[in-house]
């Protein structure tokens, strides 16, 4: 991608997402998204109903009478992107490809952290983790983000999303909220790995589709590629049963995926590439507040 070509997509990309996490999203991601943690703020004189375990002695017994320590919500979070650039990733027969999509409620999400000043990082994952950006605050930071998300060249086209979610375990100490973004076609079962992290962070799930997932057009014979594998194979979409046999295999992956959520108690979306993700992130923010 020429410089230009890209400076004006990104400009274009901050321009959109800028102004939906300023107008629509503002409020909405901090109640969703709140700090979990509690952080002392000031002393008060205690007051009748005031929990005793909040007394502070030290302040008491320097003033004669009792105290209490004041805690504040933690307002300041740090966000993590993890954001899947395996090759299913590129399909996309509507108006945009699952990543065009994907990136851009990725760069919606980065800048409504950045006005709700928390810190933002990102792991590119293929079937390995691609490129770990560490959480930084700031306008510079969210755009280099943003120029990642645009251009970047994984060097494999496979899916492990297990893998993803444990390096981000172990690499942010700190507990985070993390969005997960993928389509999810993984052979593999990572419940085990979602429901660790879940325990330590806030992780939320955004599924990317492409409404031909769901069902294949009646259109003849058709040259199918399988962009994590390099398969190639005809299928005959005039074939009723192959249409059917389409449907219920997306039906059943769906019932999976939705199970797995479940048991790792991750809040989750589904956004197809002919949506409105604005809705769908709205219905996730107020699901959560």
């Amino acid at each position: 991608m020429e410089t230009e070509e890209l400076l004006q997509k990104v400009r274009k990309i901050e321009i959109k997402t800028k102004g939906l996490s300023n107008n629509i999203f503002a409020g909405e991601y901090h109640s969703a998204f709140k700090g979990r943690g509690m952080a002392f703020s000031e002393v008060r004189e205690y007051q009748y109903g005031d929990d005793v375990r909040d007394i502070d002695w030290n302040v008491t017994a320097r003033f004669g009478k009792p105290y209490v320590k004041v805690f504040e919500e933690e307002r300041e979070l740090t966000v993590m992107l993890l954001v899947d650039v395996s090759g299913s990733l590129d399909f996309g027969t509507q108006k945009q490809s699952k990543r065009d999509l994907l990136t851009e409620i990725a760069a919606t999400l980065a800048f409504s952290a950045i006005q709700n000043n928390d810190k933002i990082g990102v792991i590119f994952f293929s079937d390995k983790v691609e490129k770990f950006i560490p959480p930084k605050k700031g306008r510079k930071h969210i755009l280099f983000i943003i120029r990642e998300l645009l251009t970047f060249q994984p060097e494999s086209q496979k899916t492990d999303v297990g893998q993803a979610v444990e390096f981000m375990t172990n690499a942010i100490k700190k507990r985070c909220t993390v969005f997960l973004l993928s389509d999810f076609f993984d052979p593999k079962d990572y419940t085990s790995q979602m429901t660790i992290a879940n325990n330590r962070h806030d992780v939320v799930a955004l599924q990317i589709y492409d409404r031909r997932m769901v069902e294949l057009p009646d259109v003849g014979i058709v040259k199918m590629l399988d962009a994590e594998t390099g398969q190639e194979t005809y299928v005959d979409t005039s074939s009723s049963a192959v249409r059917r046999a389409h449907h219920e295999w997306w039906v059943e992956h769906q019932s999976w995926l939705k199970n797995a959520f479940t048991k790792s108690n991750i809040d989750n979306i589904s956004v197809r590439t002919d949506e409105d993700y604005v809705k769908a992130l709205m219905n996730l923010f107020k699901k959560r507040s």
